[in-house]
């Protein structure tokens, strides 16, 4: 088994790295990738050294397997030729997402797809759906899923390193006021901001994207988790309202969701389905800094919902850059490496 990663040196390429050599991926040769400043870098991996190659560039032959980490653009030009050339690519990015000739696989809900993969890409879904998925699939098995409210608080890490590092900045210039701010309630504008629409330190901004949809005024981050649950869950009719909050935590996506079922599923018995699935943990206070770094969806404050038919709200909380992005994907290969 030949592997590739391209993107090795971002946040999903890294991790997706070192989930290989954690969950000890049977490989024979890892090749990483890179932009053409990183060349020549070193990573460690199993006790060697592999230097990275330039991703435009640099001989992709023989591989059979490649994670693809770049972003959507590098991925629509480099994963075609990557997958005409033998390999299997499973893409991290938005760009095959809904291709409808494209599985888009969450392991433990739908890797059943992968048993047909027409141009030899598979996508990896978007790392604020991720988190829901193998909360809501067991549940739409026992009850039958009709729609979900969602509304989604997402860790600035979803924008990559420029996002966390706006936040620290902004922490850090604001630091010495905290305690005017507890006396007296005065707003901490830390700017200046760039990657977000305005400050994200001490805030909470209820635009996470960017506005794909002027008449509904939806981002692309509420249109991806309408259309990736939808395809993961194979309900096309899925009715789902999604507003998308961008929060000042560092890593770890979470979602209060309020769905309604076909039939009334108890709290108790919703709790004892989701207590035997694959991928969930029921947690009494499910939070982002208790997801960090561990691999399961993170559920809890399961209750009734009067507000819709059979309804019931939970909240679910998981770490975006491991099983929203890298995880999966590793799951992904050992699904197909078991095939």
């Amino acid at each position: 088994m030949r592997v590739g990663v391209v993107g090795a040196t971002g946040q999903a390429g890294s991790a997706m790295v070192a989930i290989l050599e954690q969950r000890d991926f049977p490989l024979d040769e890892l090749r990483l990738y890179a932009s053409a400043r990183s060349v020549g870098r070193e990573v460690r991996f199993k006790g060697r050294t592999l230097r990275l190659e330039d991703a435009a560039g640099a001989s992709t032959s023989g591989l059979d397997l490649v994670f693809m980490a770049a972003g959507a653009s590098t991925s629509r030009a480099l994963a075609p030729r990557l997958a005409a050339g033998g390999a299997i690519v499973i893409d991290n990015s938005s760009a095959w997402r809904s291709d409808p000739d494209v599985p888009l696989v969450v392991a433990e809900v739908n890797a059943h797809a992968l048993g047909s993969i027409p141009k030899g890409i598979v996508a990896n879904p978007n790392c604020t759906t991720m988190v829901a998925m193998p909360v809501l699939k067991p549940l739409h098995d026992a009850a039958g899923l009709r729609s979900i409210i969602v509304s989604t608080y997402q860790s600035v890490s979803g924008s990559g390193r420029d996002g966390v590092a706006e936040l620290a900045g902004q922490l850090a210039a604001t630091w010495s006021r905290a305690a005017e701010l507890a006396i007296d309630g005065t707003s901490l504008d830390a700017g200046p901001h760039v990657k977000f629409p305005t400050t994200i330190a001490n805030n909470v901004i209820p635009l996470a994207g960017a506005i794909v949809d002027d008449g509904a005024l939806e981002t692309d981050e509420e249109h991806k988790y309408r259309n990736e649950s939808r395809k993961i869950l194979e309900l096309p009719d899925l009715v789902v309202s999604c507003t998308c909050v961008r929060v000042p935590v560092f890593t770890g996506h979470s979602a209060s969701i309020t769905a309604s079922f076909a039939q009334l599923l108890t709290v108790a018995e919703a709790t004892e389905v989701l207590r035997a699935a694959p991928g969930v943990e029921l947690r009494e206070l499910p939070t982002p800094l208790a997801a960090a770094g561990t691999d399961p969806s993170l559920v809890g404050r399961i209750r009734s919902s009067e507000a819709v038919a059979n309804g019931l709200s939970l909240f679910v909380v998981g770490d975006n850059l491991r099983k929203g992005a890298a995880l999966n994907a590793v799951q992904i290969a050992e699904a197909l490496a078991a095939a």
